[in-house]
């Protein structure tokens, strides 16, 4: 089995402190949650699949050094995943969209946002009887 390349990881915090058994990873292609210690549970979310990400720092959170990174992707199992309590968050979210922008970019995927309103509400070539 090949080996996996990990870009950043770090644990979930409590107090500031890892001492937790759940563990993030994100490598060239994927981002991964690892909880447990006896029993394993893995789940992993393939980055050109990711939608949008949030920044969450409570007050508390603040205090202690740390913040929250949601991600949102398409993936069905696992739709949102987030990075709870981990150290420089906003940091981790630029590194995680850079990956995202670089493996969409990779697969040639092309997204199209339209703002304001619905699609049909663009005037269209075909209805202009001049053409």
């Amino acid at each position: 089995m090949s080996e996996i390349k990990t870009l950043w990881q770090d644990r979930k915090r409590h107090l500031g402190l890892p001492l937790s058994f759940t563990r993030y990873q994100l490598s060239e292609d994927r981002i991964f949650c690892i909880k447990g210690f006896l029993n394993i549970h893995e789940e992993e979310v393939l980055l050109y699949r990711v939608r949008d990400m949030e920044l969450r720092m409570s007050l508390g959170q603040r205090i202690f050094g740390v913040g929250s990174v949601i991600v949102h992707s398409s993936d069905k199992t696992m739709p949102t995943l987030e990075l709870k309590n981990i150290r420089i968050p906003r940091e981790v979210k630029e590194m995680i969209f850079r990956q995202v922008e670089d493996c969409k970019e990779q697969r040639r995927m092309r997204t199209m946002e339209f703002v304001g309103g619905d699609a049909g509400d663009e005037p269209d070539d075909m209805d202009d009887p001049d053409l």
